[in-house]
């Protein structure tokens, strides 16, 4: 949520941030006059409440019967105009409420012009592209041969975008994420394991709605919400929360399965297990003040790469522009990974600085010193990282010209010693 204050001094900048991004900015207006009418609304039932309250204090001291009568059908005219300016009251504040928080988070003055993804800036490549001696499978051919990836039954039983995954696979996703995880540890995260759903207010918090409600999976009965990534329930952690200065900044880690309508990537993808309704993360979240949010951004792009590293896989860091930024972002950097069979580089992080959007939205705050006033916190977010496309490159990347698939170190200790998934047996 942007600060009610930057539309009634600098309109402008929000209007430049929303024209960046390619959207029209005549919400601003808007904005700007739904404000207007309420604080015109505010200082009329101030003054008419003063009114009232000396004209109270006149009844009991007016003689005459008849001007006492006067003066109390005066204030009772007072009181229906304050009743009906307390109902207008209402719904300008809950248009304005509405219509703010509509409006995306304010750009960082560094990121790059562009319309879309295809104008993102690659700002470095890390690690050597694999080189094969042979044709290398993508894992929608290699998974099925190794008899750890079922398309077929995955359909069967929830529909096209879902799969099963058998044996050493679904092995291989357990121990991703426990690597992940202990690999976050070991940077001082502190895991949490949060609700998978959670109340609209939480989802709110976060950003996801309204602009994404189409794209979430709601229980409509009870109210619940799928959480789309454990961004948002790290978000609702401390929501209505005074945190103390003390424990800045709290980082945080937690799994989750996400779950999301992909609509808007209709035809895109849709070979393999590269975007699907359900999907695992690990995500990382930290809570610190202002002036420290920009480290806290390099910290956690840090360590999203130092989990590539780890494994071994070769990535690229993009940073992106304009126009594919997230709604809550300010600043966004993308971490791809390359996948041999594919042939193509795939999206496993997304690491953002939204500042102090969520905090608003969420009413997180802290008070910097004892007798302060409070201020909101700046909130970070990250992948670390998304489990399907780190699968995928696994795979397509360790692949032998058997078939076979080679366990990276690091993951071995987690496969029970595992080094190789060899392919399925034919009777």
């Amino acid at each position: 949520m942007l600060d009610i204050n930057l539309f009634r001094e600098n309109p402008d900048l929000i209007r430049e941030g929303m024209e960046k991004r390619g959207l029209d900015p005549s919400s601003v207006d808007q904005v700007i006059a739904l404000d207007a009418r309420r604080r015109d609304i505010l200082q009329e039932v101030e003054s008419l409440r003063a009114k009232r309250n000396q004209g109270s204090k006149e009844i009991p001291k007016t003689k005459d019967p008849e001007i006492r009568q006067e003066k109390i059908e005066e204030l009772r005219a007072v009181g229906d105009q304050i009743d009906t300016l307390d109902e207008e009251l209402v719904e300008v504040e809950e248009d304005l409420q509405g219509l703010m928080a509509t409006f995306p988070n304010l750009l960082d003055p560094g990121i790059p012009l562009g319309e879309d993804e295809e104008d993102n800036v690659v700002l470095k490549t890390e690690g050597e592209i694999p080189a094969f001696d042979f044709d290398p499978q993508p894992h929608w051919d290699l998974g099925p041969a190794l008899g750890i990836l079922d398309f077929e039954r995955g359909v069967k039983l929830s529909g096209s975008r879902f799969y099963v995954l058998n044996g050493a696979g679904a092995r291989l996703q357990r121990a991703l994420i426990a690597f992940m995880l202990d690999t976050l540890q070991e940077q001082g995260y502190a895991e949490r394991y949060t609700p998978f759903m959670v109340q609209e207010e939480v989802v709110f918090a976060s950003g996801q709605l309204p602009k994404f409600e189409d794209n979430l999976y709601h229980d409509h009965e009870e109210d619940f919400w799928w959480v789309p990534t454990a961004e948002v329930p790290l978000t609702g952690l401390h929501k209505d929360e005074i945190l103390n200065v003390e424990d800045l900044p709290l980082e945080y880690m937690a799994y989750t399965p996400c779950f999301r309508r992909e609509k808007m990537s209709a035809g895109r993808d849709v070979r393999g297990i590269k975007r699907g309704h359900q999907f695992d993360k690990v995500e990382m979240y930290i809570y610190c003040q202002p002036e420290d949010s920009e480290a806290k951004f390099e910290q956690m792009m840090a360590d999203a790469e130092r989990v590539c590293q780890k494994l071994k896989l070769p990535y690229r860091v993009n940073q992106l522009c304009t126009g594919d930024m997230g709604f809550a972002a300010a600043i966004t950097y993308d971490i791809e990974v390359w996948a041999a069979g594919c042939g193509e580089w795939l999206e496993v992080s997304s690491v953002s600085n939204t500042r102090d959007f969520q905090a608003r939205r969420a009413a997180i705050r802290y008070r910097p010193e004892e007798g302060a006033g409070t201020e909101y916190v700046h909130t970070l977010n990250g992948s670390a990282l998304g489990v399907p496309r780190v699968l995928i490159a696994v795979l397509e990347n360790y692949q032998r010209e058997d078939g076979s698939v080679e366990i990276p170190d690091v993951l071995r200790p987690y496969m029970g010693g595992m080094e190789v998934i060899e392919p399925e047996r034919k009777s």
